[in-house]
């Protein structure tokens, strides 16, 4: 519901097995990091780090000081465990040593 002061945004951050999805109506003007901490999800996730963790809105990435629009979605990112391109290439070279062992077997 739009109002001409406030605006409803919503607040994503996934784990592995869970995802969150908070919607909250907030003041015409606010900016990522207002809603980040309005929304609570902080308190509820305290390995979630602002000042370190990426966030963008519907996939594309902002800063903190991002001025959002009714309907946005603010999404927060979790740090990568592993670089993907390393591990392109560790499973690349695994399956390479695999194939090798079969046709040694052959």
């Amino acid at each position: 519901m739009e109002t001409t002061n406030h605006i409803t945004v919503e607040v994503a951050y996934a784990l592995p097995n869970e995802q969150v999805i908070l919607s909250l109506e907030v003041p015409n003007g606010c900016t990522v990091e207002d809603v980040i901490k309005r929304s609570g999800i902080l308190e509820s996730y305290p390995q979630i780090d602002i000042t370190t963790d990426k966030v963008g809105i519907f996939g594309k990435m902002c800063k903190l000081n991002a001025t959002l629009r009714n309907k946005d979605r603010i999404e927060i990112y979790r740090k990568l465990i592993a670089d993907p391109k390393e591990s392109r290439r560790q499973k690349a070279e695994m399956e390479r040593k695999n194939a090798e062992k079969e046709k040694a077997a052959k």
